[in-house]
Order: C-alpha cells, then sequence, then structure tokens
C-alpha cells in the first residue's frame, strides 16, 4: 500500500444499509486489521446495520446515521440535518473507506468525507465524481458477489488480503443468553435442532409463512428435532399459523432474542431454513449448513454463501432481477413445495453428516 494509507491511525468505513450488508464486511474489517495492526476503525452505519457490529471484533468504535436510501426516501430535505453529519466527521479520521453494492454512487458519502476534511477517501464508481475521491476502483462486473466487491476495493489501495472467507464473532454472554433461552424451553444443552427464521424485510423476499412451517414440520418429523423458531418482535403478529402447524415440535423464540442472540442460535443449530436475508450471511459466516429460499429479486452469484454446504431454491422467472420490495406476481420464483424445502434439507445433513442413516429419533429429545 500506499504510504499515506500505511500512515492512517483513524479509519472510518461506511456500510449504510442493512444488517446482512454490515454483516459482510467482516473481511474487509479483518484485512484491515491484519495490514495496520495499531490503526482504530470506526465503523459507519445505519441505525438497522449497527445491531452487527458486536459480531465484528475488528471494530472499535460505531457511528449510526440514517441516510435518505435508507429511509427509503422518508427523510425530508434537511441540509442542517447534512452539516451536522460533515460537522461530527470533521478531524476525527486519517482516512474513509466507503463500501457500497453494484448499483450504488460512493459520491454523496465521499463528497461529505472532502468536506469534512478527511484527506484519504476510497471508493469504487461506475461515474466520474469530479475529484471527490482521492482512490477510485475502476468498476467491477455487476454479477460479482458482494464480499469480493469489498476486498476487490481495499485491494485497490494496496492492502492485502489473507482470508477471503465471511466471518463473525458470537460474543460469550449472547451465547449463554441464546443457550438459557433455549433451556428454559425445554431445550437441552448440546441438543440438536433446526432454526427456522421464516422472515425477511421485503414480501418479495419471503416465501411463504405457511409452506415454511409445514417443510420445518417435515423435517422434525424425519429428525426427531425440534424446530427452533426466530424472528423480530414485529413478526409477533405473523407467527400464530406457522406455530399451530409446528404444534409441540416449535420452539417459539419470536421476539425474544437481538441479533448477536440469532448469530448463537444460527452457531449451535444443525440446519437453518431462511430466506435471502441476514440470517443467510450469518450461517455462512459460522458454517452451518442452510436451505436458503432465494427469490428473484437479485442475482445469485451477487449474495449467496460461499463457505458452508447449502442449498440455494428458486424458480427461474423473466422479471428477475427485479430488485421490488413486494411482488405482483404472486411470488412466482418462491412458488417451491414444502416437501422440495425439507427434502433439500435431508440431502443436505446427509451430505454433511449432520444425521447420519438410522440415527435415532430420541436424538433430539428435550429436557
Amino acid at each position: 500500500m500506499n504510504e499515506a494509507w500505511a500512515e492512517a491511525r483513524r479509519l472510518l468505513v461506511m456500510r449504510l444499509d442493512n444488517i446482512g450488508d454490515v454483516v459482510m464486511t467482516g473481511p474487509v474489517l479483518r484485512a484491515l486489521k491484519e495490514n495496520l495492526p495499531r490503526v482504530s476503525i470506526t465503523l459507519m452505519a445505519s441505525p438497522g446495520g449497527k445491531e452487527a457490529a458486536p459480531l465484528l471484533p475488528w471494530v472499535d468504535e460505531v457511528f449510526a446515521w440514517r441516510v435518505l436510501w435508507q429511509d427509503l426516501g422518508r427523510l425530508s430535505f434537511d441540509p442542517a440535518r447534512e452539516w451536522e453529519l460533515i460537522e461530527a466527521l470533521r478531524g476525527c479520521y486519517d482516512a474513509a473507506i466507503i463500501l457500497t453494492s453494484f448499483k450504488q454512487t460512493p459520491h454523496p458519502a465521499g463528497y461529505a468525507c472532502y468536506l469534512a476534511g478527511i484527506p484519504l477517501r476510497l471508493g469504487e464508481s461506475k461515474e466520474w465524481g469530479g475529484g471527490v475521491l482521492t482512490d477510485e476502483a475502476p468498476p467491477a462486473s455487476d454479477e460479482l458477489h458482494q464480499v469480493e466487491r469489498n476486498l476487490r476495493l481495499i485491494e485497490h489501495a494496496g492492502f492485502r488480503v489473507e482470508d477471503r472467507s465471511l466471518s463473525v464473532h458470537v460474543p460469550e454472554e449472547a451465547g449463554g443468553t441464546a443457550a438459557e433461552l433455549l433451556q428454559a424451553r425445554g431445550v437441552a444443552p448440546d441438543a440438536p435442532y433446526v432454526l427456522l427464521n421464516p422472515w425477511a424485510s421485503a414480501q418479495a423476499r419471503t416465501y411463504p409463512t405457511h409452506r415454511f412451517a409445514f417443510a420445518a414440520r417435515l423435517l422434525s418429523e424425519e429428525t426427531g428435532w425440534p424446530v427452533v423458531v426466530s424472528g423480530t418482535e414485529a413478526d409477533r403478529s405473523r407467527s400464530g399459523e406457522l406455530l399451530d402447524v409446528l404444534g409441540d415440535r416449535g420452539v417459539d423464540l419470536v421476539g425474544a432474542t437481538g441479533l448477536s442472540e440469532l448469530a448463537a442460535l444460527v452457531e449451535g443449530a444443525r440446519l437453518v431454513l431462511t430466506n435471502n436475508t441476514s440470517t443467510m450471511h450469518l450461517l455462512d459466516a459460522l458454517r452451518t449448513p442452510g436451505v436458503v429460499l432465494f427469490s428473484g429479486t437479485e442475482l445469485e452469484e451477487q449474495w449467496r454463501p460461499r463457505d458452508v454446504p447449502h442449498r440455494l431454491l428458486r424458480r427461474e422467472t423473466w422479471c428477475s432481477p427485479c430488485y421490488a420490495f413486494s411482488c405482483p406476481y404472486n411470488l412466482e420464483c418462491l412458488d417451491i413445495p414444502p416437501e422440495e424445502v425439507a427434502e433439500a434439507g435431508l440431502s443436505l445433513l446427509a451430505e454433511v453428516g449432520g444425521r447420519p442413516a438410522g440415527a435415532s429419533r430420541q436424538e433430539g429429545t428435550r429436557a
């Protein structure tokens, strides 16, 4: 790396999107610490995205800020708010690294950093930015995986990358809390279970709840393992039918965990069922096999797990990728029978040795 970057001691890393996007910054943060052991890294994230920070041990500080695109345009036009951001950044950092997806521009964030006097500003751009960035990587292919897109950016500035895999660290306290929650609901320590995370923030990325419920029940009947159901408090209102289908095979943790506890549940599971959401990235980072119902909203190669055995299920449709929040076509891309989901889970378990042939149904008995 050039001398200016080698001398940086206060580094701002910006990823102003959702939890899953922040989880995927892990390889970049790890590489930065390996190259600059004395650097202090501040992660600038959205209020939602900052929840991932406790899982990223390379982060020294977190700076939360809500940006227009993260709020779906509901934020009012308020130049004073933007000046507040610039003043908050002024004099605090030697360098800024702006991480973006293939369809985002780094220039608004880069301009704020320029006005705040941050001398080094790194980003990837498809368009001319008028010198807002001091270091500008040429645009990558749109199909490139997001982790590789992030790593390619810092490699452009001369940083060495030894490990390209996704990883997170589950805080010890979160692991203890998750274990207590499970034991209080009858799941003995170290007992096998299937983790079902059936909801996503966008309707267009959410496999129908009743189908997820039947798929999970089929898996439970075949393995003898309980199904632990996770979700946010906001998911509580739509959990009733699912829990009814699971009956006494279900373990209700909807609204009972934060992100760190969810990560602990992922780490302890034998198999995860989820949509294309942050849980998909957690299972990849924690090497827990998973079946992912991946809708046609995005390209698989941009986001899919890379370091763990998994099954990605979706139907090819003419409208993919649509990048939509809601689907007007009855989620044809996720028109997958529950039996197919269950079979994918069973074949994956057989592949990884998660449940050898003839395994006892009593293995999953609760305490």
